[in-house]
């Protein structure tokens, strides 16, 4: 385990971390005491302890923010993959469709063209 020492609302704190984490510790140390240092600047001083809760506040309501955006981005994927997979059925059966088609003109062209060849027949001339 790797330590950091980090300043939060001008207070040094010596914190542990998984080593290769320190940056990220310490980026989140500086947005912590900068959250605090804004809430400082727009309310003044009301107290360490009050600053600090107001900010670890504001990230919770964030976080719950975010949390919720993410639910509702996975039930809008959710909705898009089962409209995808509608679709594709969907074009599957078009393709069915238009190859069944296909294949009953092929014969009644044959047909067609077997009837012609009879009736022609006794010119000489045959067709297909």
């Amino acid at each position: 385990m790797a330590q950091v020492s980090v300043t939060i609302n001008g207070r040094q704190f010596r914190m542990t971390c998984e080593d290769g984490q320190e940056e990220h510790l310490e980026a989140l140390a500086r947005e912590l005491d900068a959250r605090i240092g804004g809430l400082r600047a727009k309310f003044g001083e009301i107290g360490d302890t009050r600053l600090t809760v107001m900010a670890a506040i504001t990230v919770a309501d964030e976080l719950a923010e975010a949390g919720l955006r993410v639910k509702r981005l996975e039930e809008e994927l959710a909705a898009l993959q089962d409209a995808r997979a509608a679709i594709s059925d969907r074009n599957k059966a078009t393709q069915a469709s238009i190859a069944a088609a296909l294949s009953a003109a092929a014969e009644r062209i044959e047909s067609i063209t077997k009837k012609l060849n009879q009736t022609i027949t006794t010119g000489g001339v045959a067709l297909g």
